[in-house]
């Protein structure tokens, strides 16, 4: 049977909510708490990015919007509707996932992208016009996905999310491994589906350039903790927080210190 679409009017405002949210895990110490109390929302349309210092709950957060890990305490809602009462397939369908280290299957970049469709059941997508989303020449089809750099490997990585058309799109720091002009590029291309398709997007990263350059909101999280939230601009612009106001100043030294040599500090 061919695949039934799926209605895009949703009952709920909110594409992604958290209701006091907590997550721990086992450690040799006994159980150690990663995430507590996160509660907090997001639109339909909107690009949250989420900042924080290494072990900050950051990625675990992520990773409960579509299953890699289920909470302990509290809900979380997608569309409405609590994470763990949807399909699974389903979910994943119209939750993807951006990891940091692309993974290439084996075969041709066309075969990567056929992938996703062949496990749901679905027609095989349109190569050419997934390549041509994600900024990529799609004379790449028949080339050897192993082949690619790593920014196109990435870009592929998410050419082949597309083409199971998510309503929402999870970056864990998805451009960290990349150079700069491939991580714009990267930015570029989901800016663009956020305009076209009213993605809705949550960021993982630590380039506090690259939270202020695409998130329209902003969370800062610290000890498993949302800490501060707010819309982007203002909070790198007059954050309200004690910990906000250092872990940005710290941000800045740390920019500073890689400058390259002879390159001036414009902030």
């Amino acid at each position: 049977m061919p695949h039934a679409p799926v209605a895009k009017h949703e009952p709920s405002p909110w594409a992604i909510e958290f209701r006091g949210v907590g997550r721990t895990l086992p450690s040799e110490d006994g159980p150690k708490s990663i995430l507590t109390g996160v509660s907090g929302r997001l639109a339909r349309g909107r690009v949250l990015t989420l900042i924080g210092p290494s072990g900050a709950g950051k990625s675990t957060l992520l990773s409960l919007c579509n299953l890699l890990q289920t909470p302990d305490m509290g809900e979380v809602f997608i569309w409405g509707r609590e994470v763990r009462t949807w399909l699974l397939a389903e979910l994943r369908r119209r939750v993807g996932l951006v990891m940091q280290q692309p993974v290439m299957l084996p075969g041709t970049v066309a075969d990567n992208l056929a992938v996703p469709s062949r496990l749901h059941g679905r027609p095989q997508p349109d190569g050419y016009r997934l390549l041509q989303q994600v900024g990529l020449d799609p004379s790449l089809l028949q080339r050897p996905a192993a082949e690619l750099s790593g920014g196109q490997k990435q870009r592929v990585a998410l050419a082949r999310i597309l083409s199971n058309e998510p309503d929402i799109l999870l970056v864990d720091e998805g451009t960290s491994g990349l150079d700069r002009e491939s991580a714009e590029i990267m930015e570029r291309h989901v800016r663009r589906l956020v305009a076209s398709r009213s993605l809705t997007v949550v960021w993982v990263t630590h380039d506090l350039e690259q939270a202020r350059r695409m998130g329209d909101e902003t969370w800062l999280m610290d000890k498993g903790r949302v800490v501060e939230q707010g819309i982007t601009e203002a909070f790198f612009e007059a954050p309200q927080t004690e910990i906000a106001k250092r872990f940005l100043r710290a941000g800045l030294r740390a920019d500073r210190r890689t400058l390259a040599p002879g390159e001036e500090d414009e902030s």
